[in-house]
């Protein structure tokens, strides 16, 4: 079952603003890097669009989890979860469409091109004002949802 988002997140999350991936290399450090990503809220699951060669790639082979952020403001959302490679031709294709949908351009389309899809299960958000329009203080801003069995992962 898909993990649901804030009230804001969902609008938010169709904006077009890029985000950050953040994997863990083989010896534990982390890398973080600029990435265009869409969200699909039927499926709960994220996805960004890159060449099988990249860093991120090799990293998520290794160790699966991973976390998507993205801010404008005071505004941010992070999507947390376990992450799939794939190069099969209709994921790609569907990680392409909903790019496209996105961005309103397609994205790159180099040889190797493959898909990472996030299945997400824990969402962290600051949503900057509350539906008044009122600053929220800070512990509002560090709301953690989680799907059951998030813990374990």
């Amino acid at each position: 079952m898909p993990l649901a988002l804030p009230y804001w997140g969902a609008a938010f999350l169709a904006d077009s603003l890029p985000g950050t991936l953040a994997t863990l290399r083989p010896d534990g450090t982390p890398h973080v890097v600029a990435v265009r990503f869409t969200w699909d809220p039927e499926a709960g699951q994220a996805r960004v669009m890159t060449r099988g060669s990249t860093r991120k790639v090799h990293n998520l082979l290794n160790n699966p989890r991973a976390a998507l952020f993205q801010m404008t403001g005071p505004r941010w959302i992070t999507l947390e979860g376990s992450a799939t490679v794939s190069d099969d031709p209709r994921r790609v294709a569907r990680g392409v469409r909903d790019y496209a949908r996105r961005y309103g351009v397609l994205p790159p389309s180099p040889p190797g091109r493959v898909v990472i899809e996030i299945e997400v299960d824990r969402v962290m958000a600051c949503p900057a004002s509350d539906r008044s329009g009122t600053v929220t203080g800070r512990s509002r801003c560090s709301s953690s949802l989680e799907s059951p069995g998030a813990q374990a992962k």
